[in-house]
């Protein structure tokens, strides 16, 4: 499994605590569609299908704790 830049992990954490693309994009002072950029090549890296799925993945893996 190829480990996501620092950015795609900071997002991947804060969508893990349910918060929403507009969410995040405020919390990191970018733009929802940059939130929805990073977290769709995290998904491609990580091989999730869905948004879920990806929390999921970054939890078991350890990259989210």
């Amino acid at each position: 499994m190829r480990i996501c830049p620092r950015r795609e992990r900071d997002l991947l954490t804060a969508a893990a605590t349910g918060a929403d693309n507009a969410q995040i994009a405020e919390q990191y002072f970018i733009s929802p569609f940059t939130v929805k950029t990073h977290l769709n090549r995290a998904m491609a890296k990580l091989g999730a299908r869905d948004r879920g799925q990806l929390v999921a993945i970054a939890y078991r893996s350890g990259l989210v704790t």
